[in-house]
């Protein structure tokens, strides 16, 4: 049995283009696992916190001297990454909020890029501790041109962000899907969005 772990980041509860691909790529992949698992994080929903204070100090103390506030302050944190490390493959359906990832889907970064947990540092060098192999990134943007050499593409750090970041935690395969101009023309957005879902067909 496969998990498939979902973390879906738009605000739009309604409307969301990245999310609508998430729903094709997610019903493509049920059809070639039909005994799979899947668990869903909708992160925009507010159920994922900035990290604070507790939180990180938590992050730094050793098991054996965790006291209860740490334990309870990093609690979301140890279920978020066991979630993670459990998974086979990893969706994120992320739109590009002002160049960058939305701040929920950041949340959730915060709470499993985690030292000792899904990276370790020697002192001189990092390996990723992720047990994940797979991730398809699913991106949306309003305008055309941000993809790898269009005009835009130096304003696009939501593909090479989470690019460096998956593969700083040991994912080895990831893929990205992107819809562009889901602003634009009728015609041009429905086009997009076709290619997309013949994507995901491909990937799932």
């Amino acid at each position: 049995m496969t998990l498939l772990l979902r973390i879906n980041s738009s605000s739009r509860q309604t409307g969301s283009h990245s999310t609508a691909i998430a729903d094709h790529f997610e019903a493509s992949y049920r059809r070639k696992h039909p005994d799979c698992r899947v668990i869903t994080r909708n992160v925009a929903d507010g159920s994922i916190p900035i990290i604070g204070q507790k939180t990180i100090e938590g992050f730094y103390t050793e098991p054996a001297s965790m006291t209860e506030d740490l334990k309870e302050a990093t609690a979301l944190s140890d279920k978020l990454i066991a979630e993670l490390q459990e998974a086979d493959t990893l969706l994120i359906a992320a739109p590009i909020y002002n160049f960058a990832v939305p701040a929920a889907l950041k949340a959730w970064i915060d709470q499993i890029v985690r030292v000792g947990h899904t990276f370790s540092f020697d002192g001189n060098s990092f390996q990723g501790l992720a047990k994940t192999r797979r991730a398809v990134v699913i991106s949306a943007y309003g305008a055309e041109g941000y993809l790898d050499g269009q005009p835009f593409a130096a304003a696009n750090f939501v593909q090479p962000y989470l690019k460096f970041l998956l593969s700083f935690l040991g994912v080895e395969d990831i893929r990205f899907i992107a819809v562009q101009g889901t602003v634009a023309d009728p015609e041009k957005v429905s086009a997009s969005l076709l290619a997309a879902r013949q994507e995901c067909d491909l990937a799932a």
